[in-house]
């Protein structure tokens, strides 16, 4: 009798264990976690191994397993001949991207796209000064008023922990004053011209991007969206906006973050960033079927999905794709030399401006720097003036959107500001971006601070005491 209740008990224990595993497995099939999932770390790695030119054997350990426990049972497969990333969640779920010439990597593309563009060895500008090349200004020229010991000590302790996921995990900073490069450092295993993953920094350079292509083809800001496309070159969810609400939503109110879209900026495996980006292909559709929840104009909202609903309408001014995936090469980074940089599109085609850019430590400072001169770069106006005060005006003049501009972050707000009360200038401006990607224009300090890392962990890094320290070793004002 025992023996048959034994046997019982543990034939009623494996089917409550049957049970619970296939609905957990449900669950996370019904949240397209396992998808998404295999779809981050394909994109991740492609970039990193083909836009980063990194050694991809390490890249799962160090880039994606850390971030989630729910990316544990991923594995991938890296094709270098045609620079490709396959991953597969628990072996099944299959996820590829590839790289693409002026698109980076590119998740699922439909068979018979270009081929991928051959890698070509990064010419080594080392030794030439900053910003033609990447060569800092030695310690004993960077006179008066710096306080080089303090600055030394800041990029010392800035890379304490770096390789370890677990700890702030800093790849790369700089420090650039009066236009001069005063520090440019790397963690082991990066070089200077090693492009780094800005994340949401991307967003204030789509800002740029935007303003300037607002100006070469006469879009006023203030123009509602659904009036704003290109004539034959409207998404197809623009019928649907002009049927509600989201018909009033302007130019503007994408570029200041205020459509009034009801949505939130969620993180989670399962939350609307992953869907967006891993989930789905065209990453502005998925934006804009999200319905309105209040008249645009009146409230802040700092959403992703807003980044990528702008970025459809930069790509409709264009007569054509081509043209569109070339421009911020063309119009921005070689007029200022940021030969690293690129700017990632969808599987639609679609620039992911809320997350995709990739550059050196020394290109972001490059882009900083071109923001801080409010566009300008030698004798080149290369953003139309004006940009600084476009990104510095508040979203809103009360509330939290007192501490966000034009795609950046007014950190140095008294009132809302990220670093209210941790003593950085009032006009501090700032490119923010996920784990810990920093880029820091202070205009009444003439200075550019730019830190980038792999910071799973939050309290690892602060970004506002980062910014105020290095500021603190630089001549006072």
């Amino acid at each position: 009798m025992v023996g048959k209740w034994i046997w019982r008990s543990l034939g009623l224990v494996t089917a409550l264990l049957l049970v619970l595993l296939a609905g957990v497995v449900g669950a996370l099939l019904a949240l397209d976690i396992p998808a998404n999932a295999a779809g981050m770390a394909a994109k991740g790695i492609c970039s990193a191994a083909f836009v980063a030119q990194r050694p991809w054997q390490t890249l799962l350990a160090d880039d994606v397993l850390p971030a989630s426990a729910a990316l544990k049972p991923i594995g991938v497969v890296v094709d270098e001949a045609n620079k490709s990333v396959t991953a597969r969640f628990a072996g099944l779920f299959a996820r590829q991207a590839q790289l693409v010439p002026d698109r980076g990597c590119v998740l699922d593309l439909p068979k018979g796209q270009p081929a991928p563009p051959a890698t070509a060895a990064r010419a080594s500008t080392a030794q030439q000064p900053w910003p033609q090349g990447e060569a800092a200004v030695p310690p004993n020229q960077w006179g008066p008023g710096v306080d080089a010991k303090a600055l030394q000590q800041l990029a010392q302790d800035a890379f304490v922990g770096a390789g370890d996921p677990q700890r702030a995990n800093a790849r790369g900073i700089a420090v650039v004053h009066k236009g001069r490069l005063l520090v440019l450092q790397m963690a082991p295993g990066f070089a200077p011209s090693t492009p780094l993953h800005g994340w949401s920094m991307t967003k204030t350079v789509l800002g740029m991007l935007s303003f300037k292509l607002a100006h070469e083809t006469g879009l006023m800001l203030d123009t509602p969206v659904v009036d704003a496309f290109g004539k034959q070159r409207e998404p197809a969810w623009a019928a649907a906006w002009r049927a509600d609400a989201r018909r009033t939503i302007k130019v503007s109110d994408l570029l200041y973050m205020r459509d009034g879209l009801a949505s939130t900026e969620e993180y989670d495996p399962w939350g609307s960033v992953p869907k967006m980006l891993w989930g789905n292909s065209d990453t502005a559709a998925f934006a804009a079927a999200v319905k309105p929840a209040v008249a645009p104009g009146q409230r802040w909202n700092y959403l992703s999905q807003t980044a990528n609903l702008l970025s459809a309408v930069d790509r409709s001014r264009f007569a054509s794709d081509t043209e569109y995936w070339s421009y911020p090469a063309k119009a921005l980074f070689a007029p200022i030399g940021a030969s690293t940089a690129v700017l990632e599109t969808d599987t639609a085609g679609n620039w992911v401006g809320s997350s995709y850019l990739w550059a050196s430590v020394g290109d972001w400072a490059r882009l900083g720097q071109l923001m801080l001169s409010d566009g300008r770069w030698g004798e080149q106006q290369v953003l139309p003036p004006g940009w600084l005060k476009v990104a510095a005006t508040p979203s809103t003049l009360q509330g939290e959107g007192r501490g966000y501009g034009a795609q950046t972050w007014r950190d140095g707000d008294p009132d809302a500001g990220a670093c209210k009360g941790r003593g950085l200038p009032v006009d501090t401006l700032v490119m923010g971006g996920h784990w810990g990607q920093v880029v820091a224009m202070v205009p009444s300090r003439d200075a550019v601070i730019v830190r980038l890392g792999w910071t799973f962990r939050r309290a690892q890094f602060d970004r506002c005491a980062f910014i105020a320290a290095a500021l603190k070793a630089l001549p006072q004002p």
